[in-house]
């Protein structure tokens, strides 16, 4: 079996304990589509960007989504919340089996700094397979400005980058490209969901192996239920991109080595750009 089922859900999310608003949007796409196997949220959909909402896991809010996911026998992804570890906060992400198991949690990497104040960044990527179907990766929002990221997940076998974003500023049309430019360099799906409503401006995306945008959302509330072709992953890899570049193949048997990643001294265009602060007004005294 490599048609698997998912449904992203592009919510109209407040500020405050959006949970029961949540899983009634999760029945729901179950009762109109029985065909569903999982299901995903974007980025800190159930109690918004609050900090003093930080959850300790495992807990009451993770055990709540294993409730839903085991009684429905879906997979869930219910986007990230923010997780108290001892003095640490973490954006963090988990993915729950049909069974209602947590088979991984994933730590946002990058926080979106300066804006996303006393976020601590994780260190561990976060791949999982669903029987039968595939290997899936999971990064947060931010995190998919760097490529290193969905790399590492597509090396580490993963055929569908689940995204859970939120973003509600005016560079959500150069997410959708770094969506498509992950999908492609990578030759793998990416289901990017984002919120809606007070806390993000939509726009969700999904896109194939191969490059092509098989569906990217509005701005309101919107539920994207689409079957993947999972096998396709594969024959893309093999054969390349349209029949033409094998990405993935090429890096694997290249013997270049990039100084970047060695954990130099920063040099070149980063050796003198100043601390990750935000930008200072333009005023006359600034200027004076």
């Amino acid at each position: 079996m490599s048609h698997f089922a998912i449904a992203g859900l592009q919510l109209e999310v407040s500020g405050k304990d959006n949970r029961y608003l949540i899983q009634k949007e999760i029945e729901k796409t179950i009762r109109l589509y029985p065909w569903i196997q999982m299901v995903v949220i974007g980025e800190l959909a159930t109690f918004g960007a609050d900090k003093s909402f930080a959850q300790e896991l495992p807990g009451d809010i993770e055990s709540f989504y294993c409730r839903i996911a085991h009684d429905l026998g879906i997979w869930l992804v219910p986007g990230s919340i923010y997780e108290k570890d001892g003095d640490e906060i973490y954006n963090t992400a988990m993915a729950i089996d049909p069974e209602g198991k947590v088979v991984g949690r994933y730590r946002k990497m990058f926080p979106f700094c300066p804006y996303e104040e006393n976020v601590t960044g994780g260190t561990e990527f976060l791949v999982f397979d669903v029987p039968g179907a595939g290997r899936f990766g999971i990064h947060i929002c931010y995190d998919q400005w760097f490529p290193e990221t969905a790399r590492q997940l597509a090396w580490m076998g993963a055929e569908v980058l689940i995204c859970p974003t939120m973003t509600n500023t005016i560079d959500r049309e150069l997410e959708l490209c770094l969506a498509r430019a992950n999908a492609i360099s990578n030759q793998c799906y990416v289901f990017n969901v984002n919120v809606a409503g007070k806390l993000g401006n939509g726009r969700s995306i999904v896109i194939g192996p191969d490059g092509k945008v098989i569906h990217e959302a509005g701005e309101l509330q919107e539920t994207i239920p689409i079957e993947l072709d999972i096998a396709s992953v594969a024959r893309v890899r093999e054969r390349g991109v349209l029949g033409l570049g094998q990405t993935l193949k090429s890096l694997r048997d290249s013997g270049s080595e990039f100084p970047v990643y060695r954990g130099a001294a920063p040099a070149g265009a980063t050796a003198t750009l100043g601390p990750l602060v935000k930008p200072e007004p333009h005023r006359k005294d600034k200027l004076d």
